[in-house]
């Protein structure tokens, strides 16, 4: 089945994969992550590498049940130390929470209310995750929207002659700066893509699962194509992201209490709205450690 049909595929025989019409992601229906058993997850992991998105909706996890069902895809990262000096669940180091609330003057979470601009999750380490899973515990009455692009169709909409000239180029991914524009703990600023901190990765990767290629460019900001002039890569990489945000490679979820979104790290980026700052939204997400170097 192509994720651009409409065409339900079965997991078991109660539980549905409905694509979103889109260019990926799909909607897994009547399932209960807290009781999958081998074959259904299996079948669960075989739609996750053909859709790259999965959501499901009507969940009602712990942090205990949500660790569980990440850890079926692999190993977990624990949360990254945040501005504070410490994590944000005692005694859960898998959790990391995604909010805007405060208590006490204290922020409970990471990434505030602001627009979160396209990105890969972590694409500044080696080794990058696999997947995040992010749950949905309270949204705004209306923003915050989480939007998805498949790396693989931006790649194979690419022109002949652009692929061929980032065929074998090399791309540098900042470290300085998260999704939401905050100096990451213990880095210090700077605006030279050539001298900050980062990973460097093929431009053009192949997915270990799939076997498809796919544009890997992590975010903007800072960015370098390894070896060029920095005009020169300034220019090529704002016309790659010329192509990021056109509609017909995104799809765009609007979130209810108790949906789950689990997305492939490796062949997706994604961006949040930005919403009213005195609304409450908390999220919690897990990540799927990596386990090779994309190539």
């Amino acid at each position: 089945m192509d994720i651009e049909t409409s065409t339900v595929r079965e997991i078991t025989s109660a539980t549905d994969v409905v694509p979103t019409g889109g260019a990926l992601g799909a909607e897994v229906r009547n399932i209960d992550l807290k009781s999958l058993d081998d074959t259904s997850f299996a079948a669960l992991l075989e739609a996750f590498h053909r859709h790259s998105v999965l959501l499901i909706r009507e969940q009602h996890l712990t942090d205990q049940d949500l660790i569980a069902f990440s850890r079926r895809f692999g190993d977990l990262d624990f949360a990254p130390i945040q501005e504070n000096g410490r994590r944000f669940v005692e005694g859960l180091p898998e959790i990391y929470i995604v909010s805007n609330v405060k208590v006490n003057g204290e922020a409970i979470g990471s990434l505030g209310a602001g627009e979160a601009v396209w990105h890969t999750d972590m694409s500044y380490l080696d080794t990058p995750p696999i997947a995040s899973a992010l749950y949905a515990l309270e949204i705004p009455p209306v923003g915050g929207n989480t939007s998805f692009c498949s790396m693989y169709a931006v790649y194979d909409a690419l022109p002949s002659e652009l692929k061929r000239r980032i065929a074998d180029l090399k791309i540098k991914h900042d470290g300085t700066y998260n999704s939401g524009g905050f100096v990451r703990q213990g880095v210090t600023p700077t605006d030279d893509p050539r001298t900050s901190p980062g990973a460097i990765h093929p431009l053009v990767c192949t997915h270990p699962a799939s076997g498809r290629q796919m544009l890997y460019l992590g975010r903007r900001r800072n960015a370098y194509l390894v070896g060029l002039e920095l005009a020169d890569s300034e220019a090529l990489l704002d016309e790659l992201w010329s192509h990021v945000a056109r509609p017909e490679f995104a799809w765009e979820h609007v979130w209810k209490v108790g949906d789950l979104v689990i997305w492939d790290n490796r062949s997706t980026m994604h961006r949040r709205d930005p919403f009213d700052d005195h609304a409450r939204r908390i999220m919690h997400r897990t990540q799927i450690k990596g386990t090779e170097r994309p190539r």
